[in-house]
């Protein structure tokens, strides 16, 4: 059976997407949602498909089985419970809201719906680094005990974003849009990481600012993040977006008898054993490099998994984890068992 997906919001991550489907087989693009003529033409003139600009439109004319939402922040929820109301499978962008009761309602939604047919409609979120090479060895590595406990983890995002990629699309740059800067934005994959590898979170410390941008933006644009995990070891993020380009986000976990760090690649060390080096898929001509490679890699296992009728393994839920921490460095709670230090300061409203 060739299953038919259909695009919401057409944008840079969008044509990852649209790769992606044309690369599996029995998958079919059959159409492009955008509420914006240009990008309704675009779409047209470079996918060789018809558009619509609501969702709603788009869902009657085109009938998919697959929706993908790659829209705004804010824009989620009404795309995601529009498909999931007209019975269709969604792959979200993260993060899966650009704010928790959004998010809550969306993790409820996509609990409770049936189709016609009785099936409950899958949901997966765009957590695509878990399918790194180098990620999936540090998971196998952190829960076999290969090198004994872990002792922490430090990571680096360390990339830039000048004006323009803001006053280009100023929902990025708004608390009410985007939820967030940097770190709802960009170093979530990274916090996603750091609660998947090392386990669940149980309080945030932290502080984020706007160290280049204040004048372009109201969200921050720097973060430093102290995470304590469920073991009792501690993970530490420094992200920021105003480095001179875009570099290799960085991942070191200390062992009690080995290091690994992923870079690049993976390079793990381990006491008597020789040095092991894993190297990344290379990413394709359609995504920046510095993004990573395996958004096609999620996409096609979320199509290949479609005919057992499980729940995809990055769901609502599993995407709540990383909003959580997010927020909590927001707002000083986000909901944890242990009430995270308030050492934020940056005027918005998670923190009234």
């Amino acid at each position: 059976m060739t299953l038919r997906a259909l695009i919401v919001g057409y944008g840079s991550v969008s044509a990852v997407h649209a790769e992606a489907l044309r690369s599996i087989s029995d998958v079919e693009l059959v159409g492009v949602c955008d509420v914006a003529p240009e990008r309704r033409d675009a779409a047209e003139c470079e996918l060789a498909v018809p558009t619509a600009s609501t969702v709603e439109d788009a869902i009657r004319r085109f009938a998919p089985d697959v929706v993908h939402v790659t829209t705004p922040h804010h824009e989620h929820e009404s795309v995601i419970l529009a498909a999931l109301g007209a019975g269709c499978d969604v792959l979200t962008e993260k993060p899966i809201s650009s704010d928790l009761s959004s998010a809550d309602r969306i993790v409820a939604a996509a609990e409770n719906t049936k189709s016609q047919s009785g099936r409950s409609p899958r949901v997966g979120v765009c957590f695509q680094n878990r399918y790194n090479l180098s990620a999936q060895a540090m998971k196998e590595t952190v829960d076999s005990r290969r090198f004994g406990a872990p002792l922490g983890a430090v990571a680096t995002v360390a990339w830039h974003r000048p004006p323009e990629y803001y006053t280009s699309k100023p929902w990025r740059g708004s608390w009410a849009t985007s939820g967030g800067g940097l770190l709802i934005n960009q170093a979530i994959h990274t916090v996603d990481l750091l609660q998947w590898i090392m386990g669940p979170v149980v309080a945030v410390r932290g502080r984020v600012g706007t160290d280049a941008l204040s004048e372009v933006i109201e969200v921050e644009d720097t973060a430093t993040l102290t995470l304590t995990h469920e073991s009792g070891v501690r993970s530490i993020l420094m992200a920021t977006n105003a480095a001179p380009t875009n570099l290799p986000v960085t991942l070191d976990i200390a062992m009690e008898h080995g290091n690994m760090r992923s870079g690049t690649e993976l390079l793990m060390t381990g006491d008597g054993t020789p040095d092991e080096v894993i190297k990344e898929r290379l990413p394709s001509d359609r995504a920046k490099a510095y993004w990573g490679s395996s958004h096609i890699e999620l996409i096609r296992d979320f199509y290949e998994s479609h005919e057992d009728g499980e729940t995809f393994w990055i769901d609502p839920n599993e995407a709540m984890k990383s909003l959580r921490i997010v927020k909590a460095a927001y707002d000083g709670a986000g909901g944890f068992p242990h009430r995270a230090a308030r050492d934020l300061d940056l005027g918005n409203p998670y923190l009234r």
